[in-house]
């Protein structure tokens, strides 16, 4: 079911969620470690989160050879946590319950500008698919049905247009700043109607069923329902991409002790070499994952002030 539109990106700003809340007891659990006049975080657990994009039970089965990896490079228990935001995410990396989390790129930037101890380390190199190009970026794609009458950017004006999630890089903030650009003006003003779907795959499946005229996803994101086989790459018509954009940061709270993030990107660089996590790797449409910075990112940054300037 579409989500109201008037939901904003200051939605990281909500009360913590009950699940969130009960992250805090392993707070307690952490001892702080001198290092010169510094102190670093070394927690008994870490929890991991992001959001889900498949079925979570397949989610967390995907993920067992990351986190029996981190488990037993860090020495540390792994708690799981999959909220059904980026924002729900953010919020547990700015209260201090998240440690290691996958983000958005725009949600990254948000949280990196709140709190700058949330840093990237890396991200996955993706394999070529459908739309999806090899490497570690990806675009934001606007796609119609085919078969309909939305052949172009002109027959959509005044059409119901979906997009993803507010704290989306592909699916929120491209739409309306450089694809804004493009038809020079907002696009609620363009669009007769503006819906947020809640992710990719539901924005790919609303247009297919007709639920929206067209919907701005992720390349790949959208090759992952057409691989799943729910739509078919025939039955779309893709009107407009974006340049390519970072893919999605996996980040650490850097507060916590050297040793402890060396190791976290150690389980990630290294899955390539690890015969058990090749079904994960798969999944991802990835065979290995690349070192990222900051400033690899720094494209979401300015595309950002564009945003808030026209606020």
């Amino acid at each position: 079911m579409l989500a109201r539109k008037k939901r904003t990106d200051e939605s990281t700003r909500r009360p913590m969620t009950r699940a969130i809340a009960t992250l805090a007891g392993a707070l307690a659990m952490t001892s702080a470690v001198s290092v010169g006049a510094a102190e670093c975080r070394n927690p008994e657990a870490l929890t991991f989160a992001m959001v889900p994009t498949e079925e979570t039970v397949a989610e967390l089965e995907l993920y067992k050879p990351v986190t029996d990896r981190m488990a037993k490079l860090t020495g540390k228990k792994i708690q799981f946590f999959m909220p059904t935001s980026y924002a729900s995410v953010v919020e547990g990396l700015l209260g201090g319950f998240v440690d290691v989390a996958v983000l958005g790129p725009y949600s990254y930037i948000i949280a990196n500008e709140k709190d700058p101890t949330i840093e990237v380390f890396a991200t996955y190199a993706k394999k070529p698919g459908h739309l999806q190009e090899e490497g570690p970026g990806y675009r934001a794609a606007l796609i119609s049905k085919k078969g309909s009458k939305f052949t172009s950017v002109e027959s959509l004006k005044g059409a119901t247009i979906g997009l993803t999630d507010p704290g989306s890089t592909s699916g929120n903030l491209m739409p309306r700043v450089v694809f804004g650009g493009v038809l020079g003006t907002d696009i609620d003003k363009y669009f007769g109607r503006v819906a947020y779907t809640g992710s990719h795959e539901l924005s790919t499946v609303a247009v297919a069923q007709g639920k929206v005229d067209a919907a701005f996803v992720a390349t790949h994101r959208f090759d992952n329902v057409v691989t799943k086989g729910e739509v078919k790459l025939e039955d779309f018509n893709v009107l407009w991409q974006s340049d390519p954009i970072p893919q999605d940061p996996f980040v650490y709270r850097n507060t916590l002790c050297p040793e402890i993030r060396a190791k976290i990107e150690e389980t990630f660089l290294g899955l390539k070499d690890q015969e058990n996590a090749k079904k994960f790797l798969a999944n991802v449409k990835s065979n290995t994952f690349v070192r990222m910075s900051s400033k690899d990112y720094d494209i979401i940054r300015t595309l950002k002030k564009a945003k808030d300037a026209k606020k």
